[in-house]
């Protein structure tokens, strides 16, 4: 679950080259299938035991998931890992999208009307990937991603469909 919440992060990670999107709080959302049924169970039982972990250990998970501006996954009603996630005025700016690049990773965008083609390509954790990202004016995405990894020793490929809507020009106070 962390390796996947980790390919997630990178995914959203890409930087937006050919337009501009606004600062703010961000929704994403992110539907991982893998065409494997026994695989996608134990994902949704991950994310299951996720919200179900004891006060303590969630308030620990939270704390550093928000040192990060991003906030803790949930299970979407639609089977996608929600998350709210920070882009800074900077980071508007530099067209990147939220969420810091884990890792030992390059990546390389181009340009098409509307969006992008992107590939990323991972040692840190071992992945790689190509997909699309098309923007719906200033305050949201879609993007689908095919990616390659290990879990468990053995390679995996996944699809991963991610949609990103704005939702606030003001994101919560980090903690101190």
């Amino acid at each position: 679950m962390k390796r996947l919440i980790v390919a997630l992060a990178m995914l959203a990670a890409v930087p937006a080259s050919a337009q501009t999107f606004k600062p703010g709080l961000w929704e994403l959302t992110n539907k991982v299938k893998t065409g494997n049924a026994q695989t996608d169970q134990a994902m949704s039982m991950a994310l299951k035991q996720l919200a179900n972990l004891p006060p303590e250990q969630r308030a620990q998970m939270e704390a550093m998931m928000k040192q990060n501006g991003v906030s803790m996954p949930k299970a979407g009603g639609d089977g996608g890992i929600v998350v709210t996630a920070c882009v800074t005025p900077e980071m508007a700016a530099k067209k990147e999208l939220p969420m810091n690049q884990k890792g030992k990773c390059t990546s390389k965008n181009d340009p098409v009307a509307g969006g992008m083609n992107i590939s990323f390509s991972c040692t840190e954790p071992a992945s790689s990937g190509t997909g699309t990202l098309r923007f719906n004016g200033d305050s949201s995405y879609v993007m689908n991603m095919n990616v390659s990894s290990e879990a468990g020793g053995k390679p995996q490929n996944v699809q991963v469909e991610s949609t990103g809507r704005w939702l606030s020009a003001s994101c919560p106070a980090k903690p101190q």
